[in-house]
């Protein structure tokens, strides 16, 4: 395996865990929204 090709997992992998991390921050965030409106209103 070449240097390029090893580079170029690297930053598929970091990418990708990237968005998996912003998109787990985002529905914990929502997830935080959800119970707040739903306390208010009961």
């Amino acid at each position: 395996m070449n240097v390029k090709k090893i580079l170029v997992l690297v930053l598929v992998a970091l990418g990708a865990f990237a968005i998996y991390r912003k998109i787990q921050a985002d529905r914990a965030e929502l997830d935080l929204w959800t119970e707040a409106t739903a306390a208010n209103e009961s």
